[in-house]
Protein backbone atom coordinates (compact mmCIF):
# COMPACT_ATOMS: atom_id res chain seq x y z
CA UNK A 1 0.00 0.00 0.00
CA UNK A 2 1.51 3.34 -1.06
CA UNK A 3 1.68 6.42 1.11
CA UNK A 4 3.34 7.58 4.29
CA UNK A 5 2.71 6.72 7.90
CA UNK A 6 3.35 8.93 10.94
CA UNK A 7 6.22 7.71 13.11
CA UNK A 8 6.80 8.89 16.66
CA UNK A 9 9.48 7.87 19.15
CA UNK A 10 9.01 9.22 22.65
CA UNK A 11 10.70 8.74 26.01
CA UNK A 12 9.61 10.00 29.43
CA UNK A 13 11.93 12.99 28.87
CA UNK A 14 11.27 14.02 25.28
CA UNK A 15 9.89 13.40 21.83
CA UNK A 16 12.89 12.04 19.92
CA UNK A 17 11.33 12.04 16.45
CA UNK A 18 7.96 12.69 14.89
CA UNK A 19 7.70 12.62 11.12
CA UNK A 20 6.01 11.03 8.14
CA UNK A 21 7.84 7.97 6.83
CA UNK A 22 7.40 5.28 4.19
CA UNK A 23 8.13 2.26 6.42
CA UNK A 24 9.12 1.48 10.01
CA UNK A 25 11.12 -1.63 10.96
CA UNK A 26 11.51 -2.37 14.67
CA UNK A 27 13.06 -5.03 16.93
CA UNK A 28 10.05 -6.75 18.47
CA UNK A 29 10.54 -9.27 21.28
CA UNK A 30 9.26 -12.00 18.96
CA UNK A 31 11.32 -10.83 16.00
CA UNK A 32 11.78 -7.83 13.77
CA UNK A 33 8.61 -6.41 12.22
CA UNK A 34 7.78 -3.82 9.59
CA UNK A 35 4.87 -1.43 9.32
CA UNK A 36 3.52 0.33 6.24
CA UNK A 37 0.50 2.61 5.95
CA UNK A 38 -2.75 0.71 6.35
CA UNK A 39 -1.24 -1.90 8.70
CA UNK A 40 -3.51 -3.90 10.99
CA UNK A 41 -3.45 -2.38 14.51
CA UNK A 42 -1.31 -4.15 17.11
CA UNK A 43 0.86 -3.48 20.14
CA UNK A 44 4.08 -5.28 21.07
CA UNK A 45 7.07 -5.10 23.38
CA UNK A 46 10.42 -4.13 21.87
CA UNK A 47 13.91 -5.52 22.35
CA UNK A 48 16.95 -3.34 22.76
CA UNK A 49 18.03 -2.37 19.28
CA UNK A 50 17.58 -0.18 16.25
CA UNK A 51 14.28 1.12 14.91
CA UNK A 52 14.91 1.76 11.22
CA UNK A 53 12.73 3.76 8.91
CA UNK A 54 12.72 5.26 5.45
CA UNK A 55 11.78 8.91 5.58
CA UNK A 56 9.35 10.57 3.17
CA UNK A 57 12.29 11.50 0.88
CA UNK A 58 13.52 7.87 0.67
CA UNK A 59 16.49 8.18 3.06
CA UNK A 60 17.09 5.36 5.53
CA UNK A 61 17.29 6.60 9.12
CA UNK A 62 17.52 4.91 12.51
CA UNK A 63 17.00 5.45 16.22
CA UNK A 64 18.44 3.30 19.02
CA UNK A 65 15.89 2.23 21.65
CA UNK A 66 16.52 0.48 24.93
CA UNK A 67 13.42 -1.64 24.66
CA UNK A 68 9.91 -0.38 25.26
CA UNK A 69 6.65 -0.77 23.39
CA UNK A 70 5.35 -0.08 19.90
CA UNK A 71 1.80 0.57 18.82
CA UNK A 72 0.98 0.27 15.14
CA UNK A 73 -2.18 1.82 13.74
CA UNK A 74 -3.17 2.10 10.07
CA UNK A 75 -1.78 5.66 9.90
CA UNK A 76 0.73 5.86 12.77
CA UNK A 77 3.47 3.98 14.63
CA UNK A 78 4.27 5.11 18.16
CA UNK A 79 7.36 3.83 19.98
CA UNK A 80 7.47 4.35 23.75
CA UNK A 81 10.98 3.73 25.08
CA UNK A 82 12.76 4.29 28.38
CA UNK A 83 15.56 5.86 26.34
CA UNK A 84 16.13 6.54 22.66
CA UNK A 85 18.75 8.35 20.65
CA UNK A 86 19.62 9.03 17.06
CA UNK A 87 22.90 7.68 15.74
CA UNK A 88 24.56 11.09 15.79
CA UNK A 89 23.66 11.49 19.48
CA UNK A 90 25.44 8.32 20.62
CA UNK A 91 28.67 8.94 22.54
CA UNK A 92 30.65 5.98 21.23
CA UNK A 93 33.42 6.28 23.83
CA UNK A 94 30.84 6.22 26.62
CA UNK A 95 29.16 3.19 25.02
CA UNK A 96 32.50 1.37 24.75
CA UNK A 97 33.26 2.12 28.41
CA UNK A 98 29.84 0.78 29.43
CA UNK A 99 30.45 -2.36 27.39
CA UNK A 100 33.82 -2.93 29.07
CA UNK A 101 32.35 -2.39 32.56
CA UNK A 102 29.54 -4.86 31.93
CA UNK A 103 31.90 -7.40 30.38
CA UNK A 104 34.23 -7.10 33.39
CA UNK A 105 31.33 -7.67 35.80
CA UNK A 106 30.27 -10.77 33.89
CA UNK A 107 33.82 -12.15 33.69
CA UNK A 108 34.51 -11.64 37.40
CA UNK A 109 31.43 -13.64 38.40
CA UNK A 110 31.49 -11.82 41.72
CA UNK A 111 29.15 -12.89 44.47
CA UNK A 112 25.96 -10.90 44.49
CA UNK A 113 26.27 -9.76 40.87
CA UNK A 114 22.98 -9.21 39.11
CA UNK A 115 23.87 -11.35 36.09
CA UNK A 116 20.80 -10.43 34.02
CA UNK A 117 21.28 -6.70 34.60
CA UNK A 118 24.97 -6.89 33.66
CA UNK A 119 24.18 -8.93 30.54
CA UNK A 120 21.49 -6.45 29.45
CA UNK A 121 23.89 -3.53 30.02
CA UNK A 122 26.45 -5.28 27.83
CA UNK A 123 23.91 -5.94 25.07
CA UNK A 124 22.61 -2.36 25.20
CA UNK A 125 26.16 -0.95 24.96
CA UNK A 126 27.08 -3.32 22.11
CA UNK A 127 23.99 -2.39 20.08
CA UNK A 128 24.68 1.33 20.62
CA UNK A 129 28.26 0.84 19.40
CA UNK A 130 27.09 -1.12 16.35
CA UNK A 131 24.56 1.55 15.46
CA UNK A 132 27.02 4.42 15.97
CA UNK A 133 29.56 2.74 13.73
CA UNK A 134 27.03 1.91 11.00
CA UNK A 135 26.63 4.04 7.92
CA UNK A 136 22.96 4.79 8.66
CA UNK A 137 21.89 8.12 10.09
Amino acid sequence: MAGNIRREVVTPQKEVVSEDVQIVVAPGVEGEFGVLTGHTPFMTALNVGTVRYTDAQGQERSVFVSGGFAEALPDKVTVLAASAERRREIDIERAKAAFERAQKRLNEKAAGIDYLRAKMAMIRALRRIQMAESRHR
